[in-house]
């Protein structure tokens, strides 16, 4: 029976560590509409270089954040992440911001392993209209002019390919669990600081009881492991310039971030270096070698679609993403974002023998370097 643009088989919910092999170029292309999409997500040209080959789960895609109207969860259907398949920017004026794909399970067939056969076809692939490769490099621009072109990419078009989804639907969360996306420890510690924020927040007028609430919030994350509290005000006065401090990062190299409390002694009160905001995502990695994955000079706005200049000396670090544990209205987002870090930042470690680098999403592990 053929598979419809807007369907999926029933049971076909992959799970965090099953294999999938991306389907040829041929039958993508004839899933897509006029706009080189389904239901409302493209397929983009630089996830051509994937077809045919194969890859595990990294992450089950039912849900995401809206970066581009900032209006919290965003219902995702039948789609997921596949292990560190990021977008190159090659079609997209060379963004550097390296987002995690969206792959929706129509342009995938799961396998039983790496090397293993017996692909299971989710049938033949109807398509209403189909696109042809050079349609699907066009529908990367959606207006501007060649010198300042309006570019269409899976993080613009998120709104239209997704639908509104309430933090406090409790199925996300269980669904978070059963994929194998996050551990019961990860949401039930996510949903005490869901708890503890609202209270802190809802003292904002009165500055030493917040103050204390905060203190108190820290002393019982550190008797449990925890971390301190992630949405403390940065330390640099009003009308004072942020510090900068330049390092001349490369790829491969290892560096060290410096500490909550020295990062928040180089932020403004709105949490801004020069104009980069210092979020409560990247706290956990706080203290941690990570090694240096791209540097980062322009980006897309998601929200207008044009490129942006990142100045100002920023890197990407290997494994440094957003977990979703403290963001609001949008706990556990499985998009991996990447965080921008400002040099200052960081430090740079000049022996690495006996570091300990941290891998994806900060876990600790011996340097090779």
């Amino acid at each position: 029976m053929p598979l419809s643009k807007n369907s999926t088989p029933s049971g076909w919910n992959l799970s965090v560590g099953d294999w999938v092999e991306v389907r040829s170029k041929e039958e993508i292309l004839a899933t897509l509409d006029e706009n080189g999409c389904i239901d409302g997500m493209p397929f983009m040209p630089e996830m051509l270089a994937f077809a045919g080959r194969r890859f595990p789960v990294f992450r089950r895609a039912h849900k995401t954040c809206d970066t581009v109207n900032k209006t919290g969860g965003r219902r995702v259907a039948d789609a997921v992440h596949l292990a560190d398949l990021r977008c190159n920017g090659a079609a997209h004026g060379g963004c550097e911001a390296d987002c995690l794909l969206f792959w929706k399970t129509q342009w995938l067939r799961r396998i039983d392993g790496p090397e293993g056969g017996n692909p299971r076809s989710l049938g033949s692939v109807a398509a209403a209209t189909g696109v042809t490769e050079a349609g699907l490099l066009a529908a990367t621009r959606a207006g501007g002019s060649d010198a300042d072109p309006v570019f269409k990419c899976q993080a613009t078009q998120l709104p239209a390919a997704t639908s509104p989804l309430k933090w406090w639907n409790i199925r996300q969360y269980i669904e978070d669990v059963t994929s194998g996306n996050e551990s019961i420890v990860h949401i039930v510690r996510s949903a005490f600081y869901a708890g503890a924020y609202q209270v802190i927040e809802a003292s904002r007028r009165r500055p030493r009881a917040q103050r204390l609430l905060i203190s108190l919030y820290d002393r019982f994350q550190k008797i449990f492991g925890g971390m301190p509290y992630p949405r403390k005000e940065g330390r640099v006065p009003a009308g004072e310039i942020t510090p900068e401090r330049k390092l001349d990062l490369v790829p491969g190299e290892i560096v060290r971030v410096r500490s909550y409390e020295e990062i928040l002694g180089t932020l403004d009160k709105a949490n801004k270096n020069r104009g980069l905001y210092f979020g409560d995502e990247e706290v956990p990695y706080c203290g941690k070698a990570l090694r240096v994955r791209s540097r980062v000079t322009r980006i897309i706005d998601e929200r207008s679609g044009k490129m942006i200049p990142i100045r100002g000396g920023s890197v990407i670090l290997e494994g440094a993403w957003c977990k979703g544990y403290y963001s609001d209205r949008r706990l556990h987002c499985p998009r991996a974002i990447f965080t921008f870090w400002r040099e200052t930042w960081l430090e740079r470690i000049e022996h690495t023998g006996d570091a300990r680098v941290a891998g994806p999403g900060g876990q600790q592990r011996e340097s090779d370097g």
